[in-house]
């Protein structure tokens, strides 16, 4: 590249990484609010929240990065463009895919790195989030023990503990609503959590049992210790679901049909690995929306404020009726189809438009007095 494409390259580039970082914070920002359950409800610590939090982070990029190459684009070309400077690159002889060559390399510099996250680095993060989501949600120490406040495990558990000394807790209250004709109550002097057999359980001591039986009669059974499983009282969504976003590119073509959940989400498996080699390509257009909005009239002393505007109304129409087809080919998955079709037909009609048709769009011709007619007299 030449020392004016390399300066366009990097200053389109610097404004990419700005507003993609910008955006992509207040994006985890939102997340991460979302994601505040996990320390008030679950008790997990600020390293596993913020964990969390980042796994997010490619899928956003992915998301931002083609409108962020758009704005971009439109900023570093209206910038250079009225100061001159494409003018001048214009008169040097350079053609228009020497000027707008350096959005498009970045362009397909951006696709490439969409595409590679797409099919690697989305579904790697949104597993490791999905599993330590449910992890942390599983967890019934951190979600039950909590001296000094009564805790519930959905309508079926209670549990108190006075207080926790040396991972020892102390004066624990139990109420077991497993069945709730006969409510089964426990209170203990001690107990400690402790795994049987890989089974999470508390060992009481010093335990107290007391059940209404089938008569309406109080019984109280005594226990110098006494195991209470919880295996029982697990969250039922415990288990580790995986959506379309966190599959790999290979599982959502081939779905598993003899598993019910996929196989009634086949179709929108189907629209989610199209979309994958999709939506890659929105980076060229985006970049091309750009280059078209700037340098694809005539030169303008006053701006190009209203061609701007078309441009972006463009841009994000084209983004709303990609998402809309990738939405509406879940339901009939002829429709994968449009969803190739929108981002080539974008970028060839762009693409002809502007290096085909368009070779002399936006020169700067010398006003009509400046020029010299054939019949005027040759100055001596």
């Amino acid at each position: 590249m030449s020392k004016v494409q390399t300066y366009l390259f990097y200053e389109v580039l610097r404004a990419v990484v700005i507003i993609v970082g910008g955006l992509a914070m207040l994006a985890l920002l939102a997340q991460g609010l979302a994601r505040t359950d996990l320390i008030l409800e679950n008790r997990q610590s600020a390293l596993t929240y913020f964990y969390i939090v980042m796994l997010g982070a490619p899928q956003v990029i992915a998301l931002l990065t083609p409108l962020a190459l758009f704005v971009a684009g439109v900023w570093s070309l209206n910038r250079i463009h009225k100061d001159s400077e494409i003018v001048v690159a214009q008169a040097a002889g350079m053609t228009p895919w020497q000027i707008a060559s350096p959005i498009m390399r970045l362009a397909a510099l951006c696709a490439v790195a969409h595409l590679a996250v797409n099919l690697w680095v989305q579904p790697s993060a949104q597993r490791a989030m999905r599993e330590t989501v449910s992890e942390a949600r599983a967890d019934l120490a951190a979600a039950l023990i909590r001296p000094g406040q009564f805790t519930s495990n959905g309508e079926r558990l209670t549990f108190y503990a006075r207080d926790l000394i040396n991972g020892e807790l102390r004066g624990v209250l139990i109420s077991d609503m497993t069945d709730p004709e006969f409510p089964t109550d426990i209170l203990a002097r001690s107990a400690a959590l402790v795994e049987v057999e890989g089974r999470p359980t508390l060992l009481l001591r010093d335990a107290t049992s007391q059940q209404l039986d089938e008569n309406q009669q109080l019984s109280i059974l005594e226990f110098d210790q006494y195991m209470f499983d919880l295996t029982d009282f697990m969250k039922e969504d415990s288990d580790l679901v995986l959506k379309a976003s966190d599959k790999y590119l290979h599982e959502l073509f081939f779905v598993d049909r003899s598993n019910y959940f996929e196989a009634k989400e086949a179709d929108n498996l189907l629209a989610e690995a199209h979309a994958r080699l999709t939506t890659p390509m929105l980076n060229i257009v985006m970049a091309l929306i750009a280059v078209f909005a700037v340098l694809g009239g005539d030169f303008s002393r006053k701006g190009y404020g209203k061609r701007i505007a078309f441009a972006g109304a463009g841009a994000i129409f084209v983004l709303i009726v990609q998402l809309a087809l990738q939405s509406a080919a879940g339901n009939d998955p002829t429709l994968n189809i449009l969803q190739w079709l929108l981002p080539v037909t974008v970028i060839g009609g762009l693409g002809y438009i502007y290096f085909h048709r368009g070779r002399k769009i936006g020169r700067v011709e010398p006003p009509d007095s400046s020029r010299r007619r054939s019949d005027d007299p040759v100055p001596a």
